[in-house]
């Protein structure tokens, strides 16, 4: 019998999910380096899977418990741009189907941005409805960051294309006549607020990156606004500018 290449054994480790295939005990016996190697890459490419979909499962709960209920159209809710010097803030709602399948899905704060530009893709395949809301840097200043990020909840809510019949939401609860639940780090614990959360962050961001051209100097397509050097360097050299949120220090004393 023809000895496999350790290209093939590479090429044929790729297709393999399963501890248990047989193949997997006749390499371990191979003693070629090569294929160790090859080996305890996909071992650890394996454990990566293995959490990712445990984490799935996990963050899965919520969405059981509530369909254990009654429960059929479930949004997950979420804001981000709340400690930002500059821009919106923008919440989104994400209404996921049952069956749901993507690996890798957290809070999206635990993203690199192309991992979240991806999930934000397939998110938007995947999902029954997506609501967007924002509420811009005038309204912050007038009505404060905590009322203008229940004002974009809502927003988003009313966004989306069917009504839902309970709410999974991100630490806040909102003033609406639906069955709803606030959870403390709902992003890193519920599917659909962690949706929500990817969403809202790719939103904001890439706003943020439009308005990096309208107003130079501030570094806001790589802080998306927060109070970053570069941010702070520019504030210092051209004051403010027309997204800044005056009641926010240090543009407050700015003002």
């Amino acid at each position: 019998m023809k000895t496999e290449s350790i290209q093939q054994i590479k090429a044929a480790l790729a297709t393999v999910n399963n501890r248990d295939d047989e193949r997997i005990k006749q390499w371990q016996t191979d003693k070629r380096s090569g294929v160790q190697q090859a080996l305890a890459q996909w071992d650890r490419r394996l454990q990566r899977h293995e959490k990712e979909l445990a984490l799935f499962e996990e963050m899965q709960e919520f969405e059981k418990n509530a369909r254990s209920n009654g429960h059929r159209l479930i949004v997950g809710i979420d804001e981000v741009g709340r400690g930002p010097l500059a821009g919106p803030v923008v919440a989104a709602a994400v209404i996921l189907p049952e069956n749901f399948q993507l690996l890798g899905v957290n809070d999206s704060k635990k993203l690199s941005a192309k991992k979240r530009d991806e999930l934000y893709d397939e998110i938007q395949n995947q999902a029954i409805s997506i609501g967007i809301g924002m509420v811009d840097h005038n309204m912050i200043d007038k009505i404060n960051i905590y009322q203008a990020s229940k004002l974009a909840m809502g927003i988003a809510l009313e966004d989306l294309c069917f009504v839902p019949d309970y709410l999974l939401i991100d630490a806040m609860k909102l003033d609406v006549n639906i069955p709803q639940e606030s959870i403390i780090k709902g992003d890193a614990r519920s599917i659909s607020i962690a949706a929500a959360s990817i969403i809202a962050k790719v939103v904001r961001d890439r706003l943020m990156e439009d308005y990096a051209k309208m107003y130079p100097g501030y570094g806001f397509e790589n802080n998306a606004g927060y109070g970053t050097k570069e941010h702070l360097q520019g504030l210092e050299k051209q004051g403010i500018c027309a997204i800044h949120r005056k009641t926010f220090a240090p543009i407050k004393d700015m003002c």
